[in-house]
Protein backbone atom coordinates (compact mmCIF):
# COMPACT_ATOMS: atom_id res chain seq x y z
CA UNK A 1 0.00 0.00 0.00
CA UNK A 2 2.99 2.16 0.77
CA UNK A 3 4.16 2.14 -3.19
CA UNK A 4 0.66 4.07 -3.94
CA UNK A 5 0.67 6.61 -1.42
CA UNK A 6 4.05 7.41 -2.42
CA UNK A 7 2.86 7.37 -5.63
CA UNK A 8 0.80 10.00 -4.89
CA UNK A 9 2.75 11.97 -3.13
CA UNK A 10 5.02 12.07 -6.39
CA UNK A 11 1.79 13.22 -8.10
CA UNK A 12 1.74 15.54 -6.49
CA UNK A 13 4.86 17.32 -6.41
CA UNK A 14 5.45 20.48 -4.82
CA UNK A 15 1.72 21.41 -5.04
CA UNK A 16 0.21 22.39 -1.65
CA UNK A 17 -2.30 20.11 -0.37
CA UNK A 18 -3.95 22.38 1.54
CA UNK A 19 -7.34 21.16 3.12
CA UNK A 20 -7.19 17.43 1.79
CA UNK A 21 -10.88 15.56 2.24
CA UNK A 22 -10.26 11.52 2.67
CA UNK A 23 -14.00 10.59 1.76
CA UNK A 24 -13.83 6.90 2.80
CA UNK A 25 -11.47 6.69 5.31
CA UNK A 26 -9.82 3.82 7.23
CA UNK A 27 -7.05 2.85 9.24
CA UNK A 28 -4.28 2.85 6.29
CA UNK A 29 -4.96 5.79 4.96
CA UNK A 30 -5.48 7.71 8.03
CA UNK A 31 -2.15 6.66 9.01
CA UNK A 32 -0.53 8.38 5.76
CA UNK A 33 -2.27 11.07 6.19
CA UNK A 34 -1.21 12.46 9.20
CA UNK A 35 1.74 12.93 8.07
CA UNK A 36 0.77 15.03 5.08
CA UNK A 37 1.71 18.64 5.06
CA UNK A 38 -2.06 20.05 4.81
CA UNK A 39 -3.54 22.35 6.58
CA UNK A 40 -6.42 20.74 7.35
CA UNK A 41 -7.60 17.46 7.16
CA UNK A 42 -11.44 16.25 6.66
CA UNK A 43 -12.03 12.24 7.24
CA UNK A 44 -15.64 10.68 6.67
CA UNK A 45 -16.64 7.03 7.04
CA UNK A 46 -20.33 5.57 7.34
CA UNK A 47 -19.23 2.97 9.79
CA UNK A 48 -19.27 3.91 13.19
CA UNK A 49 -16.91 0.94 14.17
CA UNK A 50 -14.43 2.06 11.54
CA UNK A 51 -14.16 5.48 13.13
CA UNK A 52 -13.42 4.05 16.23
CA UNK A 53 -10.90 1.73 14.76
CA UNK A 54 -9.09 4.66 13.32
CA UNK A 55 -9.36 6.71 16.07
CA UNK A 56 -8.13 3.87 18.70
CA UNK A 57 -5.13 3.07 15.62
CA UNK A 58 -3.39 6.34 15.52
CA UNK A 59 -4.12 7.51 19.15
CA UNK A 60 -5.68 11.62 19.18
CA UNK A 61 -6.34 13.46 15.28
CA UNK A 62 -4.12 16.19 14.92
CA UNK A 63 -5.50 19.58 15.90
CA UNK A 64 -6.54 20.16 11.98
CA UNK A 65 -8.15 17.07 11.91
CA UNK A 66 -11.66 16.17 11.80
CA UNK A 67 -13.42 12.91 11.73
CA UNK A 68 -17.34 12.62 10.72
CA UNK A 69 -19.01 9.23 10.26
CA UNK A 70 -21.64 10.24 7.89
CA UNK A 71 -23.08 8.53 4.50
CA UNK A 72 -22.90 10.11 1.20
CA UNK A 73 -26.06 9.43 0.32
CA UNK A 74 -27.05 12.12 2.90
CA UNK A 75 -26.84 15.34 0.65
CA UNK A 76 -26.61 17.70 3.47
CA UNK A 77 -23.09 15.56 4.03
CA UNK A 78 -20.21 18.32 3.91
CA UNK A 79 -23.29 20.78 1.85
CA UNK A 80 -21.47 23.50 0.88
CA UNK A 81 -17.65 22.98 1.45
CA UNK A 82 -14.86 22.60 -0.70
CA UNK A 83 -11.21 20.89 -0.74
CA UNK A 84 -8.48 21.35 -2.13
CA UNK A 85 -7.38 17.79 -2.71
CA UNK A 86 -9.83 14.84 -2.62
CA UNK A 87 -8.70 10.88 -1.92
CA UNK A 88 -10.82 8.01 -2.82
CA UNK A 89 -9.31 4.87 -1.65
CA UNK A 90 -10.70 1.94 -2.99
CA UNK A 91 -14.01 4.34 -2.08
CA UNK A 92 -15.78 2.62 -5.41
CA UNK A 93 -15.85 -0.77 -3.67
CA UNK A 94 -16.16 -0.38 -0.20
CA UNK A 95 -19.15 1.89 -0.37
CA UNK A 96 -21.37 -0.76 -1.97
CA UNK A 97 -22.05 -2.20 1.49
CA UNK A 98 -24.08 1.54 2.68
CA UNK A 99 -24.94 2.91 -1.17
CA UNK A 100 -25.08 0.11 -3.45
CA UNK A 101 -25.46 0.85 -7.04
CA UNK A 102 -24.62 5.05 -6.27
CA UNK A 103 -20.93 4.94 -7.16
CA UNK A 104 -21.52 6.87 -10.35
CA UNK A 105 -23.52 9.61 -8.40
CA UNK A 106 -21.32 9.52 -5.44
CA UNK A 107 -18.25 10.41 -7.73
CA UNK A 108 -19.99 13.09 -9.49
CA UNK A 109 -20.94 14.84 -5.89
CA UNK A 110 -17.31 13.88 -4.75
CA UNK A 111 -16.07 16.05 -7.90
CA UNK A 112 -18.52 19.02 -6.82
CA UNK A 113 -15.91 19.23 -3.55
CA UNK A 114 -12.72 19.28 -5.70
CA UNK A 115 -11.17 22.52 -6.19
CA UNK A 116 -7.37 20.81 -7.63
CA UNK A 117 -6.41 17.62 -7.14
CA UNK A 118 -8.45 13.91 -7.18
CA UNK A 119 -6.61 11.04 -6.21
CA UNK A 120 -9.01 7.96 -6.75
CA UNK A 121 -7.19 4.24 -5.90
CA UNK A 122 -9.05 1.47 -7.10
CA UNK A 123 -9.15 -2.97 -7.31
CA UNK A 124 -9.58 -4.00 -10.34
CA UNK A 125 -12.36 -6.73 -9.86
CA UNK A 126 -10.75 -10.28 -9.53
CA UNK A 127 -14.46 -12.49 -9.35
CA UNK A 128 -15.71 -11.80 -12.71
CA UNK A 129 -13.95 -14.55 -15.18
CA UNK A 130 -11.84 -17.24 -13.83
CA UNK A 131 -7.98 -17.21 -15.15
CA UNK A 132 -6.11 -19.73 -17.26
CA UNK A 133 -2.70 -19.54 -14.39
CA UNK A 134 -2.93 -21.28 -11.26
CA UNK A 135 -2.14 -18.26 -8.94
CA UNK A 136 -5.22 -16.39 -10.28
CA UNK A 137 -7.97 -19.24 -10.64
CA UNK A 138 -6.69 -19.67 -6.56
CA UNK A 139 -7.56 -15.60 -5.91
CA UNK A 140 -10.93 -15.91 -8.14
CA UNK A 141 -11.83 -19.17 -6.27
CA UNK A 142 -11.17 -17.23 -2.80
CA UNK A 143 -13.53 -13.92 -3.69
CA UNK A 144 -16.00 -16.68 -4.69
CA UNK A 145 -16.58 -18.29 -2.06
CA UNK A 146 -16.27 -15.22 0.44
CA UNK A 147 -18.97 -13.63 -1.99
CA UNK A 148 -21.33 -16.67 -1.40
CA UNK A 149 -20.90 -16.77 2.59
CA UNK A 150 -21.32 -13.11 2.58
CA UNK A 151 -24.88 -13.10 0.37
CA UNK A 152 -25.97 -16.78 2.11
CA UNK A 153 -25.27 -14.79 5.48
CA UNK A 154 -27.65 -12.48 4.62
CA UNK A 155 -24.85 -9.69 4.18
CA UNK A 156 -23.57 -7.41 1.13
CA UNK A 157 -20.26 -7.92 -0.26
CA UNK A 158 -17.91 -5.76 -1.81
CA UNK A 159 -18.21 -5.03 -5.49
CA UNK A 160 -15.13 -3.21 -7.04
CA UNK A 161 -15.51 -1.55 -10.52
CA UNK A 162 -12.98 -1.80 -13.29
CA UNK A 163 -10.37 1.35 -14.03
CA UNK A 164 -11.72 1.64 -17.56
CA UNK A 165 -15.35 2.15 -15.54
CA UNK A 166 -14.15 4.47 -13.04
CA UNK A 167 -12.13 6.65 -15.21
CA UNK A 168 -15.27 7.22 -17.68
CA UNK A 169 -17.12 8.11 -14.52
CA UNK A 170 -14.44 10.63 -13.05
CA UNK A 171 -14.40 12.10 -16.93
CA UNK A 172 -18.62 12.49 -17.12
CA UNK A 173 -18.14 14.40 -13.45
CA UNK A 174 -15.78 17.13 -14.84
CA UNK A 175 -12.27 16.00 -13.94
CA UNK A 176 -9.43 16.25 -16.04
CA UNK A 177 -7.41 12.77 -16.10
CA UNK A 178 -4.20 13.85 -15.63
CA UNK A 179 -2.38 10.04 -15.11
CA UNK A 180 -3.72 6.11 -14.77
CA UNK A 181 -1.11 3.84 -12.89
CA UNK A 182 -1.24 0.33 -12.41
CA UNK A 183 0.28 -1.83 -9.47
CA UNK A 184 0.47 -5.62 -9.90
CA UNK A 185 -0.92 -7.68 -6.25
CA UNK A 186 1.00 -10.50 -5.41
CA UNK A 187 -1.20 -11.91 -2.51
CA UNK A 188 0.16 -13.35 0.67
CA UNK A 189 -0.48 -15.56 3.14
CA UNK A 190 -2.36 -12.42 5.12
CA UNK A 191 -4.53 -12.47 1.97
CA UNK A 192 -6.12 -15.92 2.19
CA UNK A 193 -6.13 -16.20 5.95
CA UNK A 194 -8.15 -12.52 6.31
CA UNK A 195 -10.74 -13.74 3.19
CA UNK A 196 -11.05 -17.07 4.49
CA UNK A 197 -11.49 -16.07 7.80
CA UNK A 198 -14.62 -13.69 7.04
CA UNK A 199 -15.93 -17.18 5.54
CA UNK A 200 -15.64 -18.96 8.66
CA UNK A 201 -17.12 -15.75 10.75
CA UNK A 202 -20.18 -16.32 8.51
CA UNK A 203 -20.61 -20.14 8.68
CA UNK A 204 -22.50 -19.62 12.03
CA UNK A 205 -25.11 -17.42 10.31
CA UNK A 206 -26.00 -20.59 7.49
CA UNK A 207 -29.03 -22.28 9.05
CA UNK A 208 -29.21 -25.29 7.28
CA UNK A 209 -26.86 -27.93 8.76
CA UNK A 210 -25.60 -30.03 5.89
CA UNK A 211 -25.31 -26.90 3.92
CA UNK A 212 -22.76 -24.94 6.73
CA UNK A 213 -20.79 -28.50 7.01
CA UNK A 214 -20.14 -29.09 3.37
CA UNK A 215 -19.11 -24.88 2.99
CA UNK A 216 -17.05 -25.45 5.89
CA UNK A 217 -15.00 -28.10 4.43
CA UNK A 218 -14.58 -26.12 1.23
CA UNK A 219 -13.27 -23.02 3.12
CA UNK A 220 -11.02 -25.66 4.89
CA UNK A 221 -9.50 -27.16 1.87
CA UNK A 222 -9.13 -23.82 -0.40
CA UNK A 223 -6.97 -22.59 2.43
CA UNK A 224 -4.89 -25.37 2.43
CA UNK A 225 -4.55 -25.64 -0.97
CA UNK A 226 -4.02 -21.41 -1.39
CA UNK A 227 -1.30 -21.76 1.10
CA UNK A 228 0.71 -24.63 -0.68
CA UNK A 229 0.41 -22.64 -3.50
CA UNK A 230 1.44 -18.96 -2.11
CA UNK A 231 4.57 -20.96 -0.22
CA UNK A 232 5.42 -22.70 -3.76
CA UNK A 233 4.79 -19.78 -5.98
CA UNK A 234 6.14 -16.84 -3.88
CA UNK A 235 2.73 -15.54 -3.95
CA UNK A 236 0.04 -15.21 -5.56
CA UNK A 237 0.78 -12.97 -8.59
CA UNK A 238 -2.66 -11.26 -10.10
CA UNK A 239 -4.59 -8.46 -10.57
CA UNK A 240 -3.64 -5.07 -10.29
CA UNK A 241 -4.58 -1.48 -7.87
CA UNK A 242 -4.67 1.45 -9.74
CA UNK A 243 -4.57 5.06 -9.35
CA UNK A 244 -5.81 7.23 -10.95
CA UNK A 245 -4.97 10.96 -10.88
CA UNK A 246 -7.41 13.48 -12.10
CA UNK A 247 -7.60 17.14 -11.46
CA UNK A 248 -10.69 20.10 -11.37
CA UNK A 249 -11.75 21.77 -14.17
CA UNK A 250 -13.85 24.62 -12.73
CA UNK A 251 -11.43 27.26 -10.51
Amino acid sequence: MSALFDYIVHQHGDRQWGHVLDAGTGVTSMRWLRHLPATRLTAVTASGAMAKRVRKAGGALPDQARLVVGNWNDETLLAGEQFDVVLADYFVGAIEAFSAYQQDRLLHRLARLCRDRFYLVGLEPYVLYKPSDEAGALVWRIGRLRDALLLLAGQQPYREYPEGWTRRHLEQAGLRILDVRRFPIRYRARFIDGQLDMCDDRLPLIRDAALREALANQVRALREEAHEAEQRLGGLRHGFDYVITAESTVR
